[in-house]
């Protein structure tokens, strides 16, 4: 009786310990597509006036949930989501900032979607 419910034990802690690595491959996934930006650094980088700060503001919540839609899809539509957002994000951007803003927005948009592994 001892060995029956040792087996049935370790069968249920491989069991869990399975799923559980399934479940962060997910969520390390779905973890890629969430910018969580924090606007007072990125204010500072790019040296935003109040007016655009509180439109970029808006603008980073939007790609966000737009990221967050995006990770929620699955194959050709996650990429296609995901570059629409990208696209969506950088003409928004563009109307709001000034060209030197701008450039430097792009690269360290460029460096993030790189560092994440989202180009492809």
């Amino acid at each position: 009786m001892k060995k029956i419910v040792l087996t049935l034990a370790a069968l249920l802690s491989m069991t869990v310990a399975f799923a559980e690595g399934t479940n962060d491959n997910e969520s390390t996934e779905a973890a890629k597509y969430e910018f969580a930006v924090n606007i007072n650094s990125l204010s500072k980088a790019l040296d935003l006036n109040y007016d655009q700060r509180k439109a970029v503001e808006d603008i980073t919540s939007m790609f966000s949930s737009d990221m967050t839609n995006a990770a929620a899809a699955s194959g050709t539509e996650r990429a296609k989501m995901q570059n629409d957002a990208l696209i969506r994000n950088l003409a928004y951007m563009r109307t709001v900032l000034d060209k030197d803003q701008y450039h430097t927005y792009v690269a360290l948009l460029n460096t993030t979607i790189n560092n994440r592994g989202l180009n492809k």
